[in-house]
């Protein structure tokens, strides 16, 4: 008698239920596909939620930043202090819209920009901040607009992993009771909301969202029936009504998947506590229950004793796929990548953030698990550092 193979976990899989897809089909059946009422039905939700702010919507969570620093003023010759430890797109669309990325180290315990460095890299140059939340968790909001106000900064919050997300009991878009700027979310397929692909951006004024609703569709503004005016260089990067419509239901979902997420996270730090990885080196995330809305749960492999057993990151994530376990990288250091390179970056001038890159392994969390997947996990992880 052979044993079962288990069948393969991945590190992530998207929550699309019944109703979701008939809804879809009555889209697909409307003959309206592209933006259109379902669109705007998804901005209202959203605007809702985030507390009545503006809100548009876009194809993708690259759009809304490159848009958020074109409402922001932000062009050739500024300064954007960002972090190394992020999507690649975070730096590219500052490149993108002719400014240039200043690199700050990262915090070794949250993994995001470490808002103590920020000051020291400001300059006259320097036009706006763009935080990244990682894996859900934010900054100090606080100790960050602190420092944007005191120097007349811009902010621009990419919170492409946080939404549902919040600081001091307020939503990560919201203005309640925290200041708040330009706030870019993401809804592409391994987000906690998904829309397949798209994203969408939280403004403070009607006026900052007229314009990012012109950016987004070649500049166009819509005078009555058969007239339109263009005055500023816009791109194509609108929401479908297709994409839309699977939000407005994600939406009816969201409470539930970060209940379930926040579960499974909370019971892998019990497993963990059964092991000794952490006395072996394994670094854990930050075990935030409040604040984030555990999009990914993240580990730094002890990469120092794998480089001296002759192994890396990578031939651990093949004995996890040996067991049929999934694994992913977020991120590599950004300043390690030729284009980045070319530009005269080096990934030695923010220590931190290298060792995080080279060694930060993302495991499966997503609502469809079961606490046997988790447990299953952290055994494998076992298995795969065992001797290291």
């Amino acid at each position: 008698m052979t044993n079962k193979i288990p069948a393969f976990l991945p590190f992530t899989k998207p929550t699309i239920d019944e109703e979701t897809i008939a809804a879809v089909g009555d889209v697909l059946r409307s003959g309206w596909i592209t933006t259109g009422p379902k669109s705007a039905e998804f901005e209202k939700i959203l605007s809702d939620y985030f507390g009545g702010r503006p809100v548009r919507c876009f194809s993708n969570g690259t759009a809304t930043m490159e848009v958020a620093l074109r409402v922001a003023g932000v062009g050739p010759g500024d300064e954007v202090i960002t972090t190394p430890i992020s999507w690649v797109s975070t730096s590219n669309v500052i490149l993108a819209v002719g400014a240039k990325p200043v690199f700050v180290d990262i915090d070794p315990l949250t993994r995001n920009l470490d808002l103590n460095l920020i000051e020291a890299a400001i300059t006259p140059k320097t036009k706006a901040i763009m935080p990244v939340y990682l894996a859900g968790l934010p900054v100090n909001i606080d100790q960050l607009y602190h420092i944007a106000h005191q120097y007349h900064l811009r902010v621009i919050e990419d919170a492409a992993q946080a939404l549902g997300s919040s600081w001091n009991g307020d939503l990560i878009g919201s203005s309640r009771k925290n200041p708040s700027d330009l706030v870019s979310f993401s809804f592409q397929a391994n987000k906690n909301l998904t829309t397949i692909e798209g994203g969408c951006l939280v403004m403070s004024t009607e006026e900052e969202a007229i314009l990012a609703q012109k950016l987004r569709l070649q500049g166009v503004t819509r005078l009555g029936l058969d007239q339109m005016e263009v005055d500023v260089l816009g791109g194509k990067s609108n929401l479908t009504d297709v994409n839309a419509v699977i939000g407005i239901h994600q939406m009816k979902q969201l409470s539930l998947l970060a209940d379930q997420r926040k579960k499974l996270a909370q019971h892998y730090f019990s497993c963990f506590e059964k092991t000794k990885l952490v006395s072996q080196g394994l670094e854990l995330p930050i075990p935030d229950f409040i604040q984030s809305n555990w999009h990914m749960f993240q580990v730094v492999l002890p990469i120092e004793r794998l480089k001296s057993l002759g192994m890396d990151r990578a031939s651990i994530m093949q004995k996890l796929k040996d067991l049929q376990i999934g694994a992913g990288v977020h991120y590599p250091i950004i300043t390690q990548f030729k284009l980045y390179q070319d530009l005269g970056y080096k990934a030695a001038n923010t220590p931190v953030a290298q060792r995080v890159g080279e060694s930060i392994l993302t495991l499966p969390l997503f609502p469809l698990m079961s606490n046997a997947d988790v447990e299953r996990v952290v055994s494998a992880l076992e298995t795969a550092l065992q001797g290291v």
